[in-house]
């Protein structure tokens, strides 16, 4: 019996062939152009999940968190200062997305809090164009990112092995599996929603608006 080559099975008869033994009929230009955009959406997506906090929050969170949790080994006192920095931290966190930033006539960079009128400049230093007001009014959306940062933070909190081990010592197994996961649940949560309702602020501690 006769064996025919690929180039003499007839179009018809290919396309019963299994899926398997039509790999090469996908260009590789098309594979990694897949990959690429996957790989860019999650970079995309970290990215995004980064920017829901302010730096100086973190930045002061990171540096205080050792000190005040002695280490993971509280007592009284410094478990009483660690729940005062959370607390702390966390209101930053929620407060600081509703401030908002613009650059005047000179260049130079004013920030304010987003209210139902407009942006109510802290310093007072300058005075936001009539015109532009409306882009800087406080909505529905603010008040969801404040909440997804304070979110944000309390995932990180909870990463910080010296808080766990302050205010949980000896864990049981089901709570080591709730601090191990809850975490990452509030990181992918926070970061699809940040992707669905995205926000062009730049306040306290965030990137400075180019405008």
């Amino acid at each position: 019996m006769q064996i025919k080559s690929r180039s003499q099975i007839p179009i018809e008869d290919e396309e019963t062939l299994p899926l398997i033994n039509n790999k090469e009929l996908i260009p590789d230009n098309v594979k990694k152009s897949l990959v690429q955009k996957a790989i860019g959406q999650t970079f995309e997506s970290t990215a995004h999940l980064a920017n829901l906090l302010p730096t100086g929050t973190v930045l002061t969170f990171q540096l205080l968190s050792p000190i005040f949790t002695n280490l993971g080994r509280c007592d009284s006192v410094s478990r009483s200062m660690t729940s005062v920095l959370l607390f702390l931290c966390g209101l930053s966190s929620f407060v600081l997305s509703f401030t908002d930033s613009f650059r005047d006539r000179k260049g130079n960079v004013s920030y304010g809090f987003a209210t139902r009128a407009g942006l109510w400049v802290i310093d007072g230093s300058g005075a936001l164009p009539p015109e532009l007001a409306d882009q800087y009014r406080l909505r529905f959306v603010d008040f969801l990112h404040a909440f997804m940062s304070l979110l944000v933070f309390s995932a990180i909190a909870l990463f910080d092995q010296n808080v766990v081990n302050c205010f949980y010592p000896t864990p049981s197994d089901e709570a080591k599996e709730l601090l191990t996961g809850l975490p990452v649940a509030i990181g992918m949560v926070s970061s699809m929603l940040f992707v669905v309702f995205p926000t062009k602020r730049h306040g306290v501690g965030f990137p400075v608006s180019k405008d």
